[in-house]
């Protein structure tokens, strides 16, 4: 396992003309794995048909959902923590702020121990 990246270049940001350009590593993705595939990788590993895993993860997406909107944290063990968050437009005073100053709301994702550490020990290939 490897995890690709090129090199791109890039202007420094807010420098009128762009600055001095210098490289970066950008991640490649070039391809996607679906719940079909997460299904049938699962069947491998379980005693479970591949239905009955793709309807596991449909009820886990809906119950996933409900928690969120309700401002739950969603802690998946080992995958990992699901919480929802928002962004809102700074006001001058408290009394100013309801829910027409939320710009965007938004999930974020924080990974468990073994699969940030999978991601570091992959090692990176350049393409």
């Amino acid at each position: 396992m490897a995890i690709k990246y090129k090199v791109i270049q890039k202007s420094q940001p807010g420098v009128t003309g762009g600055g001095k350009k210098k490289f970066y590593a950008s991640i490649v993705t070039d391809d996607e794995a679906t719940v079909d595939d997460l299904a049938k990788d699962i069947e491998k590993f379980s005693a479970l048909s591949e239905p009955d895993i793709y309807g596991v993860i449909i009820a886990l997406e809906n119950a996933i959902r409900n928690r969120l909107a309700n401002s739950q944290k969603v802690r998946l063990q080992k995958l990992g923590t699901f919480y929802p968050a928002l962004s809102s437009e700074g006001k001058d005073t408290e009394e100013e702020v309801d829910a027409h100053a939320i710009r965007s709301v938004s999930v974020n994702y924080r990974p468990g121990d073994r699969i940030a550490a999978s991601l570091k020990e992959a090692g990176f290939k350049k393409v």
